[in-house]
């Protein structure tokens, strides 16, 4: 596999603040504590163990392993995993955390890239750090309640939609949505994509993922530990009463004194001064009420605690009585997940998207408030995925890497241009005609105002003429050369589906069906986490 790299910011896919993030610039320090590097981990390992075993440690690790193995115990894992699960309990280990939706069938390729990236930096850690443990840990989000983000993925340009049964549990957390409906799904899907050996494991996953388990929780489960449990991956599904126990003091200082809101809100408001957009607006209080098919927002009035459009309400007392016998009733959003995740896990980083690592970014004085170590953020590995006869035409086309990501009008304007037998640029005869118009206004600061101004009038009226002329000559360039034109725009029509990145549509079985069992393997040679560059990967 051929590999070459650009660094995020030429892509020009990504924010400025996560791109101001990995060149280290002064005004984003304040948002985070240890940019990722190998050095780096070792302050973070000393900071987290004190941390984590100050805050009640090793009883964490004990009832994190008994629920992993629960967890675990329907599935055939690797000695890996086992043995990384068994390690959970001692004080020299550390998880590296990834976490994401539960994505039909995976969804966007970038569901590969996470763990790939938790993955390798485990493996990387492990090197630098040889006495202790790390662990890659995939977070399941079972407690999400969006549905129509995660109910169908795309293959060959066609989306495969799951339309469940309406029923209460539609409305719920998705990890509990009954896996009913995947039987049409499986079906469309099978014959898609034929009845080669690599297709014949696709269609195994998926029916044994989806039609063999009741619920998305345990079908995400078993993919994901087929696809990585050879490596160790641990997941995690962390709807659980026994772990939300540790979370109780957190939920009532959310609950009665509205911590995120205060110290979210000044995070977000330094991120509006620095100039950058703000992904999560916080509310006053950040958690869910949560029972079999429902989900909803938890909000305060007048002293009482009410459930968003349900006939659910509890005084301050009722309230406070409840969180002590069912803390599992209650889910954090998107907000407080991320306090949940570093207060039950001995974990070291988090890994994620862009969008992700930008709303981190909110809640590092929320961190300081709870007194709970802020992980390393580390930008998940990206890449695009191409075949070696994608990469030929490119090189055909004359056209570099970094000119590859280029808005399609861009690349073509600049193409055309390049390859024309006439100059297609008419900045010399722009250049001369101001001049020319020079002289005009040697006389006209002679005369009166009015005349001044018609001049100024003129100039401005034959440069647009120029502009129109030099448009109509690159469209007629364009319609000249067509068929380069149209080369170009099918490229990247196929890299960069629906003009946006490939590793957002594109599911793995796309590839999978063309490379197999080296697929994977091939993401873990190629991707390294912590050199925080794009990849080109040549299948």
């Amino acid at each position: 596999m051929q590999k070459n790299s650009l660094s995020y910011r030429d892509t020009n896919y990504f924010i400025p603040l996560v791109t101001d993030y990995l060149d280290q610039k002064e005004n984003v320090k304040q948002f985070y504590d240890l940019f990722p590097t190998l050095e780096n981990f070792g302050k973070q390992i000393d900071s987290k163990k004190e941390n984590f075993d100050r805050n009640g440690g090793s009883e964490k690790r004990a009832v994190l392993v008994k629920i992993l193995k629960d967890q675990h115990k329907s599935l055939h894992i690797s000695k890996a995993t086992t043995e990384n699960i068994d390690l959970l309990e001692k004080k020299t280990t550390f998880t590296v955390t990834t976490g994401h939706q539960l994505n039909l069938f995976t969804g966007p390729l970038y569901f590969l890239y996470k763990i790939v990236t938790a993955i390798n930096l485990a493996a990387d850690l492990k090197k630098e750090y040889p006495e202790y443990n790390f662990v890659p840990v995939y977070w399941m989000a079972t407690e999400d309640h969006d549905f129509e983000e995660i109910s169908f993925f795309h293959l060959h340009g066609k989306k495969f939609q799951w339309n469940p049964p309406k029923s209460e549990k539609t409305r719920g957390p998705v990890g509990e949505l009954p896996t009913e409906g995947l039987h049409d799904v499986f079906k469309l899907f099978s014959a898609e994509i034929g009845n080669s050996r690599y297709a014949q494991q696709l269609k195994e996953w998926f029916q044994k993922a989806y039609l063999e388990h009741d619920n998305l929780a345990d079908a995400t489960r078993y993919i994901a530990n087929e696809l990585f449990g050879e490596q160790g991956l641990v997941i995690l599904d962390a709807h659980q009463l026994d772990l939300k126990k540790f979370y109780i003091p957190y939920l009532k200082e959310e609950l009665f004194e509205q911590i995120s809101f205060k110290t979210v809100q000044k995070k977000t408001e330094a991120l509006e001064k620095e100039g950058y957009n703000v992904q999560v607006n916080p509310r006053e209080i950040n958690l869910f009420y949560m029972k079999e098919g429902l989900r909803e927002r938890i909000i305060e009035k007048d002293g009482k605690f009410f459930v968003h459009g349900q006939d659910i309400s509890w005084t301050r007392e009722e309230l406070q009585e409840l969180i002590e016998k069912h803390p599992e009733r209650f889910s954090p959003n998107v907000l407080l997940r991320p306090l949940y995740e570093e207060v039950i896990l001995p974990n070291l980083c988090y890994i994620g998207g862009g969008g992700e690592i930008a709303y981190w970014f909110q809640l590092k004085e929320l961190f300081e408030k709870a007194d709970v170590t802020f992980p390393i953020l580390l930008l998940r590995n990206s890449a695009l995925l191409q075949t070696e006869k994608q990469d030929q035409k490119r090189k055909k086309l004359n056209i570099s890497l970094p000119e590859l990501f280029l808005k399609s009008h861009e690349l073509i304007n600049r193409k055309v241009r390049r390859i024309s037998n006439i100059d297609i640029n008419f900045t010399p005869q722009k250049e001369h005609l101001v001049q020319q118009f020079q002289g005009m206004y040697d006389l006209a600061e002679k005369t009166d105002k009015s005349f001044l101004n018609a001049v100024k009038a003129q100039e401005v009226k034959q440069l647009k003429g120029l502009d129109h002329l030099e448009n109509r000559l690159l469209k007629a360039q364009k319609r000249k050369l067509e068929d380069e034109v149209s080369r170009i725009a099918a490229l990247q029509q196929d890299l960069f589906p629906g003009k946006g990145l490939q590793e957002r549509h594109h599911n793995f079985s796309e590839f999978y069906l063309e490379s197999g069992d080296i697929l994977i393997p091939n993401l873990l040679q190629n991707l390294k986490p912590l050199e925080l560059k794009f990849d080109i990967l040549s299948l």
